[in-house]
């Protein structure tokens, strides 16, 4: 009878167990790697369309559309110097459906740029493959008399310059605060929602110059509106072949270059990680695939390993934190 009496509770226990057995089958994981991706994988780009996630994110996409046979999507969620994007993929499910293209200044800078960041790039992604750096470069309106870095120094001495950028703490509002301060000049910096709208600005005549990605400014360069000075890489680009180095022509300290990198939200299953990860790796490994990123400007990347990228992103968010420092932009209070 006391057998008896304990049975109903005994097959409770027994019916729960085989719910969560359920819930969570042993090989849930395996399943979900060996199924993945069973549908679109869509990859934000936190700025406005066209920039440089955009383009590096649908190169690589298009890659993996062919690998996987489903679609790689961009959509572009600007807003907050890209902590909108950011914040969305951080929160989004981690599922391997959600990915993020972002640079250094969301990855690494952001982090001393602003007081308070909502997201933190270590704890709450995981890093899939570094795509590229990239190099930018500096354009001046064609209208100034300004075709070398001491032609620059001349004007500044006589005349108010501002400088754009897309916006607070990105690669072009960095650079030229270098700029500034590598050649003791003053400008003013004019932040936009783009790099678009500040290119136009620039050949229009309403800012002095600016940084900017290389496949965005070439055609305004092409059609003589703005003048190439010189790029932010150590050795001459493809792109711009006529461009020479900041290094070689008086800024020898001058060699910053952003990066971008694939990540996912932090708590991704390890073996989707790792699916997602060693298909980039072998994707930005394609001859083809590297010619059209050096066509766009870039330094096609040697993607290392999951463990490697998460201490390089460690390490540059140190490097950062000093030059963010050197010149005066740490711990910004955000505007959002």
């Amino acid at each position: 009878m006391r057998i008896l009496a304990k049975a109903p509770v005994i097959i409770r226990a027994l019916a729960a167990s085989v719910v969560i057995a359920a819930a969570f089958p042993a090989d849930a994981s395996a399943q979900s790697a060996a199924d993945y991706p069973n549908r679109t994988v869509t990859i934000v780009s936190p700025f406005v369309a066209g920039g440089m996630s955009s383009l590096l994110g649908r190169a690589v996409g298009q890659r993996l559309e062919q690998r996987f046979g489903k679609n790689f999507i961009i959509e572009n969620r600007p807003g907050g110097a890209a902590i909108a994007g950011a914040l969305s993929v951080a929160r989004a499910a981690p599922d391997g459906y959600t990915l993020l293209i972002a640079p250094s200044s969301t990855l690494a800078i952001n982090v001393t740029l602003y007081k308070s960041l909502p997201y933190d790039p270590v704890a709450d992604f995981v890093p899939l493959a570094l795509v590229a750096r990239t190099p930018e470069v500096l354009v001046v309106n064609e209208a100034l008399p300004v075709h070398s870095l001491d032609d620059l120094k001349l004007l500044a001495k006589k005349t108010p310059l501002t400088f754009g950028s897309a916006g607070l703490g990105t690669g072009q509002h960095i650079n030229g605060e270098l700029l500034k301060l590598q050649l003791g000049i003053d400008m003013t910096h004019i932040p936009y929602r783009g790099i678009a709208p500040a290119l136009n600005d620039a050949a229009g005549g309403h800012i002095s110059l600016m940084f900017s990605d290389i496949p965005t400014a070439t055609p305004l360069i092409l059609a003589g509106k703005l003048r190439p000075i010189g790029v932010t890489s150590t050795e001459r680009l493809a792109a711009l072949p006529d461009v020479p180095p900041l290094s070689e022509i008086g800024l020898p300290r001058f060699h910053e270059a952003a990066w971008f990198m694939f990540v996912a939200p932090a708590k991704t299953p390890r073996d989707i990680v790792e699916k997602l990860a060693g298909a980039m790796r072998e994707t930005l490994r394609e001859p083809a695939l590297r010619q059209d990123l050096t066509r766009l400007g870039t330094v096609p990347a040697i993607s290392p390993s999951v463990d490697e990228l998460k201490a390089f992103m460690r390490d540059e968010i140190v490097h950062s934190a000093e030059m963010m420092r050197s010149i005066g932009l740490a711990g910004v209070e955000r505007s959002n």
